[in-house]
């Protein structure tokens, strides 16, 4: 699998409560175009998938279940975030170290914000054990 340090959202990051991602990803300002007094248009849903890939480095315990989203914001401090995709709530039960989740890996058309990150929202009580590494990748790996 081919991962790019840039597009890292998290890399062995301890989850004990709801949180976002440890790292943003900016996508950087819409420029202009030669000759033309407007912005460009900004939309990363356009063109092919996104795959992301989030994988358990640490198996997890106490919590019910862990859902995860990904989310933009125009603002990097994610004041008023935009979540565009959100994947299923996995149960602690499959949460064991390997565990890789089956993530949306297309943002939807339209999405014009500047900033991603990801987001991981826990169901149950506050895990104390528990890690997750997630990029966006060239193509996610399957065996």
């Amino acid at each position: 699998m081919i991962m790019d340090n840039n597009l890292v959202f998290s890399d062995g990051q301890a989850l004990t409560a709801t949180a976002a991602s440890t790292n943003i990803i900016d996508i950087g300002i819409a420029g202009t175009a030669y000759g033309h007094a407007a912005g460009v248009r900004r939309d990363i849903g356009i063109g092919n998938e996104i795959p992301i890939n989030v994988a358990v480095v640490e198996g997890f315990n106490n919590l019910t279940s862990l859902a995860i989203a990904v989310q933009t914001d125009d603002d990097v401090a994610f004041g008023s975030p935009k979540t565009i995709a959100t994947g299923a709530a996995i149960p602690l039960a499959s949460l064991t170290a390997g565990y890789r989740f089956i993530f949306p890996a297309e943002i939807l058309e339209g999405t014009d914000e500047r900033y991603l990150r990801l987001y991981y929202t826990i169901v149950g009580t506050a895990p104390t054990l528990g890690k997750l590494s997630a990029a966006i990748v060239a193509a996610r790996q399957t065996n």
